[in-house]
């Protein structure tokens, strides 16, 4: 009875349940005098009970090792909720052995549920003890270890109280930084980083990760993932209804599977099978019941989520539907900014163009000086035109050029000539103030050639190809017209050429003799592709 009373204080004052549980086996094994005192928890599922506890088995069976309600001498103790006991264990009909839990050189177990509640007591789990030598547990052993199983069942009790009440806590601010992020000024990506982490901390998962609809609404596409460094980020897009998450994404409706691997609708069981992901928890990301995309948690364990995860789940979604939405006008707002900034400076960059053509006023063609400043435009317009269809990221110009050389050849080339413009060669991606530049170089290269190079001439071909070497940017103009003049010097829009080359791309330019023709090289440093602007 003292060490009851003892057992008793020392239960009074433990609150998490880790370590009341540790306190419960410990005192047991000490009052009952026993080798092995285990504690088994029911899951939320009503149907499992897992080892929590043991001062007897080994410490990897904890958290790992289960029984069936109703299976061995301790789920059946649960079942039939009465003690269960048998001085030689083995031979017990319904004895079963946790190979995990290394018990084998114990004889003896008595096994009891662990009830709680006052006005009809459910079990919440069982206490079982084991000794190595043969034990006949008597009616007054029985009867301690029951009354034990009661202290126990009420310090649990509370113990899950207070450790369901802490993970309240945690939700809570969980959703309170979540709330922060949906009124902060960042952009879309970040948040999404910082939602999929605190999201992955919160419901103990694996991997949480975030599907977002791309502008046709038709392609779900991986935006973020808690496991950055991991094959699951390179997952490629998805059609909308296509797999798990893409049926989401379809009705709106959430979906829970209990192990991707058997799910015949779903798509990437190769990559869960290599992450080691089993249970998925999905829902849509809706915003005035608009789905934009769908949110995933992913376990490493079978997991069934209760009513009170799914909500919390739900709820982590809305908030997150609400960032990806206010990021987005932020997003647009900076866009905007950046097109009235580019847009000024192109707008600019053709003032001082039509500037440099001021001195010569007076012995040049009117309509010669409007049709190459058009063209010029056009190219500026053309680079815009790619960033607009990028989101303002880096720009083809391979693209671009191929976009102006149609034009131009439209433009400049009659009807009854032959004349071939052809684009060719390694994707050049440069940021748009590089990109503007070089788009009006070679638009001038390409004017200067027609107008020049194949003067006179039916037939005629210019070719650009687009290269790069371990340091350098290289882009050919070759046209097969008439080659440069022995007294060739550049007239205006070839200097306008070099001073683009020289200042905004600094790089070099050199004009050589082609059989036939002439073939014109730029020269750019690499760290162009790396720029910012």
């Amino acid at each position: 009875m003292s060490a009851l009373r003892d057992m008793a204080r020392a239960l009074s004052s433990a609150w998490d349940l880790d370590n009341t549980l540790d306190l419960i086996a410990r005192k047991t094994t000490e009052v009952m005098h026993v080798d092995s005192c285990s504690i088994y928890l029911l899951d939320p599922d009503g149907e499992t009970l897992r080892l929590r506890a043991s001062t007897g088995l080994a410490r990897r069976a904890l958290g790992r090792a289960t029984l069936r309600v109703g299976e061995g001498m301790t789920g059946y103790a649960v079942s039939q909720n009465t003690p269960v006991y048998a001085a030689y264990a083995q031979d017990h009909l319904h004895f079963k052995k946790v190979d995990e839990a290394e018990e084998t050189d114990f004889r003896s177990l008595l096994a009891i549920p662990l009830l709680a509640g006052e006005d009809s007591p459910a079990p919440i789990g069982a206490l079982n003890v084991q000794t190595l030598a043969t034990t006949h547990f008597s009616v007054a052993e029985i009867e301690v270890l029951s009354l034990i199983g009661d202290l126990a069942a009420g310090a649990l009790a509370r113990a899950q109280l207070y450790d369901r009440q802490q993970q309240q806590l945690a939700e809570l601010r969980s959703l309170a930084q979540i709330s922060e992020a949906v009124t902060s000024p960042q952009y879309l990506d970040d948040i999404l980083d910082v939602v999929t982490e605190m999201a992955a901390q919160t419901m103990k998962a694996a991997v949480c990760s975030i599907f977002l609809l791309d502008e046709t609404g038709q392609k779900l596409e991986l935006r973020s993932a808690r496991r950055a460094s991991s094959p699951y980020r390179d997952r490629p897009p998805l059609l909308l209804g296509e797999g798990i998450t893409g049926q989401v994404a379809l009705t709106g409706q959430a979906v829970y599977v209990a192990d991707v691997g058997t799910e015949p609708g779903y798509t990437s069981k190769e990559l869960a099978r290599s992450e080691g992901l089993i249970s998925l928890l999905s829902v849509p990301l809706s915003v005035r019941e608009r789905v934009i995309g769908v949110f995933n948690c992913y376990t490493d364990q079978k997991r069934v989520f209760t009513e009170e995860q799914q909500a919390l789940f739900a709820t982590l979604a809305n908030q997150t539907a609400l960032a990806i939405e206010n990021a987005r006008l932020v997003t647009n707002t900076a866009v905007i900014r950046e097109m009235h900034h580019r847009i000024k400076n192109n707008l600019q960059t053709i003032a001082m163009l039509m500037q440099l053509q001021l001195p010569d006023a007076h012995r040049l063609d009117p309509r010669q000086v409007l049709e190459t400043n058009i063209h010029r435009i056009h190219s500026i317009a053309a680079v815009h035109e790619v960033l607009s269809e990028q989101s303002f990221r880096l720009v083809d110009v391979k693209d671009v050029i191929q976009r102006i050389t149609q034009a131009t050849a439209a433009s400049m080339v009659a009807p009854q000539q032959q004349r071939q413009i052809s684009v060719q060669g390694e994707t050049l991606l440069l940021p748009s103030r590089a990109a503007t530049a070089l788009a009006l170089v070679i638009n001038e290269l390409v004017q200067n050639a027609l107008e020049h190079g194949l003067k006179g001439r039916v037939n005629g071909r210019i070719d650009i190809s687009f290269g790069r070497s371990p340091d350098q940017l290289i882009v050919i103009v070759r046209d097969d017209g008439h080659g440069l003049p022995a007294d060739y010097r550049p007239g205006l829009g070839l200097e306008i050429v070099q001073a683009l080359v020289d200042d905004d791309l600094r790089g070099t330019l050199k004009f050589n003799q082609y059989h036939p023709g002439t073939e014109v090289s730029i020269r750019m440093p690499r760290a162009l592709e790396r720029e910012l602007t």
